[in-house]
């Protein structure tokens, strides 16, 4: 085996050749940092233990050594039991960890099922009767099907847990520990964050044996390759902002997020009235609606779709050329893997974030975790007269905002210090690629071996 930094083809990582074949089928021949670090730890056994975000590959990283792994023992898997299980913090995210499986193993076809919320327990069920060789499941229904006894875990052999800090926010730590008390002391163990908080840290160091530690980026950085923007605007005049945004058809494919399942429809609605194919996708929407609401936006037919944070890292669609912040997240880390989205695969991708008065502590939230200042664009002349709070509301309903400082084009955080970096209504497409801190922390961001 070649060392890490020697590694230019998946060739070299001592993957089964059925499944070089596959990734040569889905037209991937380099590895990337993670999976070139991850990979050959795992081919022998080892636990893991990895740093990464969201677009950086780590699905094929752990994907491929279970593949591999099963390919080595094609003995059938038990009724009610699965060999290998996936814990995925949404529905979304389950179901395309699923396709990865079955796209990689396309040459030998592993059973592989999905454990969700939102449909019936009776196909759940017997699927589980037939016996899995992978299962990808939500925590909360994983449990029910423990509880009545239809999946025994006494037979799994590796643990996969994937977004762990994104389960954490969701308050499901309490059911992977129960879960994890079912699964049998001898089991490889991989687990998966973007941050590293003090719980999962505590999650990791009961549950990992003398892990491989990767760690392609530091926790709270943004991707390099994403053009990030600000335009300071009144509340009550983003939805207009926005549509003259999407109205350029460069944008071809965007994510907009909102704060609020409401605000999503509303947001969505509004688009569509104004000529702008969107479509949201949240917590509310049955499963079948948020499948299908996925499926048109990773087919074209939707050009743009409409989420909430819960949905941030559940949506993996190439060609996601713009991310637009409606509303900044109240939790700073959340901005980190909403603009995740775009610029995946190598790809470039521009992060847009509209900022009221009411948001400003929320920017500097933004700045501080990611050691970078965005550029701005001042619009809040063209909205002074409306209120800067619930952005997603009808204008009608919101009382007037003070007017905006007189030296209006002034960062918010600097007013009086700082001219502005571009005139008031300046397009976002004309501006220079701000410095996203790339080259300042580059020795921050080098992978760890």
């Amino acid at each position: 085996m070649k060392a890490t930094t020697e590694v230019t083809t998946f060739s070299d990582l001592g993957l089964n050749e059925i499944l070089l074949r596959a990734l040569e089928r889905e037209g991937y021949n380099t590895p990337t940092p993670v999976q070139a670090q991850a990979i050959p730890a795992l081919l022998q056994g080892r636990d893991l233990l990895g740093v990464a975000q969201t677009g950086t590959g780590k699905t094929a990283a752990f994907a491929l050594p279970i593949l591999h792994r099963l390919l080595a023992d094609k003995r059938r898997p038990a009724p009610n039991t699965a060999r290998a299980l996936i814990l995925a913090p949404t529905r979304e995210l389950a179901a395309q960890i699923a396709d990865s499986f079955r796209s990689y193993g396309h040459f030998f076809r592993p059973s592989v099922g999905v454990i969700v919320g939102g449909v019936s327990h009776r196909p759940q069920n017997e699927m589980l009767a037939r016996g899995l060789d992978v299962l990808v499941a939500t925590p909360g229904r994983l449990l029910d099907h423990l509880g009545s006894g239809r999946l025994r875990l006494a037979a799994t052999e590796v643990l996969v847990l994937d977004e762990a800090d994104h389960m954490l926010d969701l308050g499901f730590i309490v059911p992977i520990r129960q879960i994890v008390a079912k699964l049998p002391k001898q089991r490889q163990t991989l687990l998966f964050s973007a941050t590293m908080p003090r719980e999962i840290s505590s999650l990791a160091d009961d549950m990992l044996r003398d892990p491989t530690k990767v760690s392609v980026t530091p926790a709270a950085t943004t991707a390099e390759r994403v053009a990030q923007h600000v335009y300071l605007v009144s509340g009550g005049a983003k939805r207009d902002l926005l549509v003259e945004l999407l109205n350029d058809r460069e944008i071809s494919r965007a994510i907009v997020f909102t704060r609020t399942k409401r605000g999503a429809d509303r947001v969505a609605q509004h688009l569509e009235s104004a000529g702008v194919g969107a479509d949201a996708i949240h917590g509310n929407k049955s499963q079948s609606q948020r499948l299908r609401a996925l499926d048109g936006f990773r087919k074209g037919r939707t050009r743009v779709l409409v989420a909430t944070d819960i949905a941030a890292r559940g949506i993996d669609v190439d060609g996601v050329t713009h991310v637009v912040n409606f509303e900044l997240p109240e939790v700073a880390e959340a901005y980190v893997h909403r603009i995740g989205r775009t610029a995946r695969a190598g790809a470039t991708g521009q992060a847009i974030s509209l900022c009221d008065n009411g948001e400003r502590p929320l920017l500097r939230a933004i700045e501080k975790l990611t050691r970078q200042t965005l550029e701005f664009t001042d619009r809040r002349a063209e909205g002074a007269r409306q209120d800067d709070g619930d952005s997603s509301r009808p204008a009608s309903k919101r009382p007037n905002s003070p007017a905006p400082h007189r030296n209006g084009a002034q960062h918010p955080r600097r007013e009086g210090q700082r001219p502005a970096a571009k005139r008031p209504g300046a397009s976002f497409n004309g501006q220079k690629r701000p410095a996203n801190g790339g080259a300042r922390h580059k020795q921050a961001n080098r992978p760890q071996g």
